[in-house]
């Protein structure tokens, strides 16, 4: 399995603009999962402006789902879902769509645990780039400059994707407290790097890795989530909606609120905005400060 080699260090990508907003506000839609999938996930996506607004024709986009385990979803990305995004953006014109991911390292390796979802079927099936992150050796070392992140390895095809999509679930997570779209993009870090991101400060590490970059559109599954345990097991809930922003702050706000609506024995019992995720993020200008930086909309 590769290692981390010895890179020149590079620094963090130029913080992505938000073009989701209306009236200068972010925007945050939520979005009623129907039978059909794909309308539900266009009609998130439709209301915050439409698909078109980040996609042109021949554009390249990195999609970045969850990929933890071989549980079912929501522990990890449903591959029905998957399917919906990809046809989309294809739709909308994108030419070459590379989805890559690594599971949690207990379930190395990841080639199989995503055989086993149906990953590489779907890769064949719709013609996408499916990318192995532990397999390969092809990283960028970045100076974070974080409070608790000073550096960390990250895929190339990561760090120079032009556009860039996640695709996170809902769930509660023992160590983290909850996993949501800050708590994805810990599957970009290098083999070497993960026992040193579990290494106290789990949860301001988190946060501090979009400081790398940040993705350009999130495309939230939340039909169900975990209220306990997690992430690859717990107590379902099915919340029944698709949550779709360009605000990392703002949609995991709201991703919080939803999970604090269902009495639990978990460790969610204080106000969205003051978890070290969130506050951290809040710190560094990853998104909205207050409510009052952005606006729900629902249909």
């Amino acid at each position: 399995m590769p290692g981390v080699p010895t890179l020149p260090v590079v620094q963090p990508k130029e913080r992505t603009t938000n073009i989701w907003k209306a009236n200068g506000k972010t925007i945050v839609s939520i979005a009623p999962a129907q039978a059909e999938l794909k309308a539900s996930v266009r009609r998130s996506i439709d209301l915050l402006g439409g698909l078109s607004r980040l996609v042109k024709l021949g554009d390249d986009v990195f999609l970045k789902p969850n990929f933890n385990s071989t549980d079912p979803f929501p522990a990890s990305t449903d591959m029905p879902f998957l399917r919906a995004v990809v046809e989309l953006l294809r739709e909308a014109g994108a030419r070459h769509i590379t989805v890559g991911d690594c599971c949690g390292r207990v379930y190395w390796p990841s080639r199989q645990q995503m055989e086993r979802m149906g990953a590489f079927q779907l890769a064949k099936d719709l013609d996408f780039e499916l990318l192995v992150f532990e397999e390969s050796d092809d990283y960028v070392k970045v100076d974070v400059g974080g409070e608790y992140l000073k550096e960390m390895h990250v895929p190339r095809a990561a760090y120079e994707a032009d556009k860039m999509v996640y695709l996170p679930c809902l769930k509660t997570h023992r160590s983290a407290r909850f996993t949501t779209s800050l708590k994805v993009a810990l599957g970009f870090s290098a083999p070497g790097d993960r026992t040193m991101l579990h290494a106290g400060n789990l949860e301001e590490k988190v946060a501090e890795i979009s400081l790398i970059f940040q993705p350009d559109l999130i495309v939230m599954d939340a039909r169900k989530a975990f209220v306990t345990d997690g992430p690859a097991s717990g107590t379902v809930v099915e919340p029944g909606v698709v949550l779709t922003s360009g605000d990392l702050v703002a949609l995991d706000v709201e991703a919080l609120r939803i999970l604090k609506s269902y009495p639990a024995s978990n460790r969610l019992d204080m106000d969205v905005w003051e978890f070290p995720q969130i506050a951290q993020a809040v710190k560094h200008g990853l998104g909205a400060r207050s409510e009052a930086d952005y606006v729900v909309m629902r249909g």
